[in-house]
């Protein structure tokens, strides 16, 4: 958390000072204070008149890279100006978050900004990349907020390089490689990749090294050079022709005490991982020595390591030998652009097309193939696919014919959604794939969605867990063709008098019904929640001696989801979180 400074120059901007100290969890300090505590804060926010501010820090300015963010507000509350450090050091980042919480106009002068152009010197610190590279960044932006043509060379994929491309401005063009960047055609190259590339003569050159990748390493026992080896290890793979790019050290786990193991985490703040020798004996490597096995129990320690480090990822770069030691490289599969497929299972949400979560739509806008549950998703679910993408409904497929299809995009090296209603995770159907994901090596994730229980809480405008009444929701469904544990039978899981929300049982409601008056009172509020979000959704209100009833003369089929307890539409319980004399966490 960043530690700002409030700075009121005069008692008319006191109230606007004790608003900013409250919601930034700032300090407010005197404009006296200002000249000792320049360094010790990040940021400094004055209230009252922009001549005062200037002639305050004027005499600390040093350097955009160094000097604290600054912003000035005057006394009314009506503006906030961003002064110093702009984009590089938050100052244009802190003007907008002051101006929301004002309801001020923000005012920023940055070029890039007011241009809608990426500020490029923000972006090692944002994305965590490195730089590498002689050219001068000045010189580049210049270049690039003037609109110069651009050529962008992008080598890997993650959060930098998809904003990136989701953002493009006009005068940037995607290249595939160096020998598409035309010195005659383009003024700047932009890069960010991993590997030691150099730009045409005559163009400038701005190379990001994004830090994805792990370092698998092994050691001589206590070896004296062991200050030595951080810098040797760089040197190795910079001759191979790979920059510096690692986001974790990987080892074997009898390493522990090693001076280097210490020198990387104590001195250098490197994320050091340690694994047992039977974890990296599992591990397929290239270059597997008996030796190795022999002294510590596995074939492999730095090419086992980097592997199992990058989520068995791609090895980059097979066993190095050092005088004492021994690294390989690897990154996980995410980070490639090279043509390797990907599944992700994503969360549909509900059924409204606004409740799926944002990064579930970027996943949607990115997909080769949507392979969506028809019965169960509303297609308009899938209207956001790119051009060119293909959109298939599962509903008509066997799980064979499911896989199959799936499979096929991925050995093209495509991208695949595969979208289950709701979150996948619950009832979603999701385990057969993955075992099939797992047998065939396939990479793939779960983004998660909307349980409809959620969206059942949210339309019945209902807290589902009541103070003093009821702390639990269970989530089940009745038992129908596939049989119910012995222990969570419904009649069991009643006894608990809690929130029930029960999936999947419409057809037997019945039955269902008759399991939860063992436990419920008859008068126990229920609903029968049809299509939740949809288009075409229904709540049927009542009470459970009336369950099946409702479900019946409704027409209600398995789309519907039965909540049972005395949550709903209850207003009785308080929270003691609006108690006085509560205090939040943070404030404690």
């Amino acid at each position: 958390m960043q530690k700002i400074a409030i700075i009121p120059i005069s008692e008319q901007g006191s109230d606007i000072a004790n608003v900013l100290q409250r919601e930034l969890h700032a300090k407010i300090i005197n404009r006296s204070e200002v000249s000792k505590k320049w360094q010790q804060f990040d940021a400094f926010v004055f209230i009252g008149a922009m001549g005062i501010c200037i002639r305050t820090i004027a005499p600390f300015i040093k350097d955009k890279h160094e000097d604290p963010a600054v912003v000035c507000v005057d006394s009314l509350g009506l503006h906030a100006v961003s002064v110093l450090s702009g984009h590089v050091g938050g100052a244009n980042e802190l003007t907008n978050e002051v101006a929301a919480i004002l309801g001020a106009h923000a005012v920023i002068t940055t070029q890039s900004d007011n241009a809608g152009l990426w500020a490029l010197d923000t972006f090692a610190e944002r994305f965590g990349w490195a730089i590498a590279g002689d050219d001068d960044m000045n010189e580049c932006i210049f270049a690039f907020v003037n609109r110069k043509p651009t050529a962008l060379l992008m080598e890997i994929c993650d959060e930098g390089t998809t904003y990136l491309e989701k953002t493009l401005p006009e005068h940037v063009t995607i290249v595939k490689s160096l020998e598409e960047v035309d010195p005659k055609k383009y003024s700047l190259l932009i890069m960010v990749t991993p590997y030691s590339l150099c730009a045409p003569a005559g163009l400038l050159e701005l190379h990001f090294v994004p830090m994805i990748a792990s370092l698998g390493f092994g050691l001589a026992n206590h070896p004296d050079d062991y200050e030595d080896i951080y810098d040797e290890i760089d040197e190795a793979m910079s001759r191979i022709g790979v920059l510096p790019c690692y986001k974790r050290y990987c080892t074997i786990d009898v390493k522990k005490d090693e001076e280097f193991c210490a020198m990387l985490t104590d001195d250098l703040g490197e994320e050091l991982v340690f694994y047992a020798a039977e974890e990296l004996a599992k591990v397929e490597v290239p270059n597997p020595s008996k030796t190795v096995e022999k002294h510590v129990g596995t074939p492999s320690v730095c090419e086992a390591a980097a592997i199992l480090g990058s989520n068995n990822g791609k090895l980059i770069v097979p066993k190095v030998k050092g005088r004492n030691w021994t690294a390989a490289l690897a990154i996980d599969y995410q980070y490639l652009r090279e043509q390797k497929g990907h599944i992700e299972i994503v969360g549909a949400g509900p059924g409204d097309p606004d409740l799926v979560s944002v990064r579930g739509r970027k996943m949607l806008e990115r997909a080769d193939l949507i392979l969506y549950a028809g019965s169960l998703v509303p297609k308009a679910l899938t209207e956001c696919h790119k051009p060119g993408a293909t959109v298939r409904s599962s509903a008509d497929m066997t799980l064979e014919e499911q896989c199959l299809l799936m499979k096929q995009f991925y050995d093209e090296g495509k991208y695949i959604v595969r979208l289950h209603t709701g979150d996948p995770c619950i009832f979603g159907s999701i385990q057969e794939q993955m075992a099939f994901f797992d047998l065939e090596g396939m990479s793939y994730h779960i983004t998660p969605g909307i349980s409809s229980f959620l969206a059942a809480a949210a339309e019945l405008r209902s807290q589902f867990t009541i103070p003093e009444r009821t702390q639990t929701i269970i989530l089940t469904r009745g038992e129908g063709k596939t049989p119910m544990p012995e222990k969570e039978q419904l009649h069991l899981l009643a006894r608990s008098q809690s929130t029930m929300c029960i999936f999947l049982s419409a057809a037997i409601v019945d039955e269902v019904q008759k399991e939860l008056l063992q436990e419920y009172p008859e008068d126990t509020p229920v609903a029968a929640c049809y299509h939740l979000t949809w288009p075409d959704q229904h709540i049927y209100r009542g009470q459970l001696k009336d369950l099946a009833r409702i479900v019946h003369d409704n027409n209600l089929t398995l789309t519907t989801m039965i909540v049972v307890g005395e949550a709903i539409d209850n207003r009785k319980g308080r929270s003691k979180l609006y108690s006085k004399g509560f205090s939040h966490l943070y404030r404690n």
